[in-house]
């Protein structure tokens, strides 16, 4: 349910470099149409061969190109402190992971993230990782016995529904993933915390974008440059958890 652009091992070995200053040499490489192989594969293996941020992610450690947008969104909107406890959503391959870990100082001594993912995916060193489908009725729960029972202060999703190639169908199908996504982290977020969600470009439903507002103190959307140029992909930021409203309680601000 994540970024599936994969590199070898997880040591995460550049952390907080910036992804703008990698020596690393932008040569083309040309992949041959082979037998059996579509062109739409062909075409998707030579991105991946001759995109610096794939060639980077192996060179450094990374899981995956995606940890490179968690880094960037980090590095100007300041989300992830040290000591914080993050779940991140849609885990695999174990980017957002490997960069969370490095973050917030999480070590085996004292678990601060916490992963889940129905893909089968390497482990992390600092983090636990849950083999498992979010929107299965006991995920919630596994997840925040997994962090102790403490409140996270960060909820991450990279989750995306498998593509159709119809536009509007992949937008609402992703969308869906965002609002269970949303409704975890109202429930589960210490105030103060934050909540951040891949999306696709076409516009934030009225009704979400209100939730988010009422609920959080900024809403920012966000594209990395991490982020493929012609890709729709997009991320939601939300900072600032306002915390849950007692019943009858007015909203802050309110009378």
């Amino acid at each position: 349910m994540a970024d599936k652009s994969s590199g070898k091992g997880n040591t995460g070995k550049g952390a907080g470099r910036s992804p703008k200053k990698s020596n690393i040499r932008n040569l083309h490489t040309k992949v041959k149409t082979a037998r059996g192989r579509k062109i739409s594969s062909t075409l998707w293996l030579e991105r991946q061969l001759n995109d610096p941020y794939v060639q980077r992610a192996k060179a450094e450690g990374y899981a995956s190109r995606a940890a490179y947008k968690l880094l960037e969104i980090d590095e100007r909107y300041s989300i992830i402190k040290p000591g914080n406890r993050i779940i991140d959503l849609g885990a695999a391959p174990g980017g957002w992971c490997q960069v969370s870990v490095q973050k917030s100082g999480s070590n085996l001594e004292a678990i601060k993230v916490v992963g889940i993912d129905y893909l089968d995916m390497d482990s992390v060193a600092g983090a636990t990782i849950l083999k498992k489908d979010f929107l299965d009725d006991d995920a919630p729960g596994m997840l925040m016995d997994a962090l102790g029972g403490y409140k996270p202060d960060v909820v991450m999703s990279d989750m995306a529904a498998p593509t159709t190639g119809h536009k509007k169908t992949d937008h609402i199908r992703t969308m869906v993933l965002v609002e269970v996504a949303l409704d975890f982290a109202i429930k589960v977020l210490r105030p103060g915390g934050h909540f951040l969600s891949k999306t696709f470009q076409g516009g934030t439903e009225a009704g979400l974008l209100k939730q988010l507002k009422q609920n959080f103190t900024s809403v920012h959307h966000v594209k990395p440059p991490a982020s493929r140029t012609g890709s729709v992909e997009l991320y939601l930021l939300a900072k600032g958890f306002k915390g849950i409203q007692k019943e009858n309680e007015p909203p802050e601000g309110g009378s």
